[in-house]
């Protein structure tokens, strides 16, 4: 009996360590290698909030466009990365939410992604009248109001699309941007121009960062039993 037990522990322990060598990553950074503009220009021209001084008072600072947001070394920040070559098969839209938060009169995030059939939470913390206009070509065009009583609205997709805009016709400066996914394997940069995908089957993939401003770069990975690495530099499109 003892000499059982040891070999089925042993099996699973063999399993274990199979599923685990079946599984890889993609990590890397995205920078921007061009000429900064200097403050307050170009992508970092202050918002002017005057039209509702309500939405000017939640600042005590000027609030940037958010068009191009760089962080130490020019890391670059609300990068969407995905894989454009997935393994082909049926996946499972997660029943949690994703978020965007309409919070100082902007969008937070600016730019996410949700699956196919994954409820897309809008939320009103900012107490006044937000309207969320999403402005897809391949889905419905959607204009959700949101007076201040209400706090939460969801929306769902049920087709895939590329990265669309999102607006506030009573705020013209907020804007956002949607990716809805057939796959989970995409990832947006922070202001450290991080990202990182999991749990990717062993192959070569070609990823694509996209950045509002800036445009698409692509990239080809090999992904074994581990972490792979890649990166993408932006420059001002000529």
């Amino acid at each position: 009996m003892r000499y059982h037990g040891a070999l089925v522990l042993a099996l699973v322990l063999g399993l274990l360590a199979g599923n685990v060598a079946f599984a890889g990553s993609v990590t890397g950074t995205v920078t921007y290698d061009d000429q900064v503009p200097p403050p307050g220009a170009g992508p970092f021209k202050a918002i002017k909030m005057d039209a509702d001084p309500t939405c000017a008072a939640k600042h005590q600072e000027p609030v940037p466009s958010g068009q191009l947001v760089l962080g130490s070394g020019n890391t670059l920040a609300n990068v969407f990365v995905q894989v454009k070559n997935p393994p082909q098969k049926t996946y499972t839209a997660p029943s949690q939410p994703a978020i965007i938060d309409q919070n100082g009169c902007m969008y937070q995030p600016r730019v996410i992604g949700v699956m196919v059939d994954q409820p897309l939470m809008f939320r009103n913390d900012d107490g006044i009248l937000h309207n969320v206009h999403g402005l897809p070509t391949v889905n419905r065009e959607f204009n959700i109001g949101m007076p201040p009583t209400v706090k939460e609205q969801n929306h769902v997709f049920n087709k895939p699309e590329p990265l669309f805009h999102v607006k506030c016709d009573v705020h013209p400066w907020m804007s956002a941007y949607v990716a809805v996914m057939t796959h989970p394997y995409f990832a947006v940069t922070g202001t450290d121009g991080k990202f990182t995908i999991k749990d990717l089957p062993p192959g070569t993939y070609e990823l694509e960062a996209w950045q509002e401003k800036l445009g698409t770069r692509t990239a080809s990975v090999t992904v074994g039993d581990g972490a792979a690495t890649t990166s993408f530099s932006f420059k001002i499109p000529k």
